[in-house]
């Protein structure tokens, strides 16, 4: 039962990675050309080894290649975290393959394409959406330790890789929150930067706004699509509430005898909204509901650590 995957702490439970990995869900040398090939060979080979994935398996795999067809799920650094929840299959299972050969596959959030060359695969039940999403973001986090991932691709041995996940994971408490959603790839503007960097950023990563450090990494504000707008547009438009009859001019003519010059520095937006790692889903929705927040930047003690948009909370929450 999946209930005997989490620990109790004190005001909650917390769960572990490792408590849903198996040896027989750990596989070398995958074979695959596309991430498609790769997924029907990982559903082949687990269907081989388990009677109840076996008894699902089209519905299984016809699931995680719909999703991944949907939105890509390349996380960087040669990672990719296939999954799918489905009515026929009530459990949770992790499967980890290591390929023979990478794969190219689309990190989403910044719009390239990677190598990836290790599965994390997560099958579940239709209702267990937000178990997959803290598995995800365990994941996740692990995919950020270097010596982790060196330690993972060199073992062969399927126990010593349960033990390696073993050391290396955190507790993830029970409920989601911020950490869970944020987009963690998301680099930050610098006080610096030109605006012909920031318009240039915005259009290749199709952001409508970008986090604002200075020169030690302290979160200081936002610049967005706004800014650069209203900076190309006459000052005295500002008084007006009609300009129909402006009918001669060059349009943000400002804007473009400055946009190598001016920097973020005299037009950044002090004081957007912030939220901290633990806030939990539900405050983060409230704000972005009632207040509407498209992004919400996760800040602690001046330290920038992510960014939420309001799509995570569709792409994480309520479509994972």
């Amino acid at each position: 039962m999946e209930y005997m995957n989490y620990i109790v702490y004190r005001g909650g439970f917390f769960m572990k990675l490792s408590s849903y990995l198996d040896e027989k869900f750990i596989f070398e040398n995958v074979e695959g050309n596309t991430i498609e090939d790769v997924i029907h060979s990982i559903i082949a080979k687990v269907s081989g080894c388990d009677k109840v994935i076996n008894s699902c398996k089209t519905i299984i795999e016809d699931a995680v290649i719909k999703r991944e067809h949907e939105i890509p799920t390349a996380i960087g650094k040669g990672i990719a975290i296939p999954h799918a929840r489905v009515d026929e299959y009530n459990d949770v299972s992790v499967i980890i393959a290591k390929l023979k050969n990478p794969i190219e596959d689309e990190i989403v959030a910044l719009h390239t394409i990677d190598k990836v060359d290790l599965i994390f695969m997560i099958v579940a039940g239709r209702t267990k959406n937000k178990t997959v999403l803290k598995l995800m973001s365990s994941i996740s986090r692990l995919a950020q330790q270097d010596e982790f991932l060196a330690k993972i691709r060199k073992e062969k041995d399927e126990k010593n890789i349960i033990k390696i996940i073993q050391a290396y994971e955190v507790d993830v408490k029970d409920r989601i929150i911020a950490e869970d959603v944020m987009c963690v790839d998301l680099i930050p503007a610098k006080l610096s930067d030109t605006l012909e960097e920031i318009a240039t950023r915005l259009i290749l990563e199709n952001r409508a706004g970008l986090p604002v450090v200075d020169d030690r990494g302290v979160f200081v504000g936002e610049i967005t699509e706004r800014e650069l707008i209203e900076f190309g547009m006459p000052k005295y438009t500002s008084l007006l509430n009609d300009l129909s009859f402006m009918t001669v001019g060059e349009p943000f003519e400002e804007y473009f005898k400055n946009e190598g010059s001016v920097t973020v520095k005299e037009l950044y937006r002090k004081n957007p909204k912030i939220t901290d790692r633990k806030a939990s889903i539900m405050e983060i929705s409230f704000l972005m509901v009632t207040q509407g927040n498209t992004r919400l930047y996760v800040v602690e003690n001046g330290k920038y650590y992510g960014t939420i948009f309001r799509s995570d909370i569709i792409k994480k929450v309520l479509h994972i």
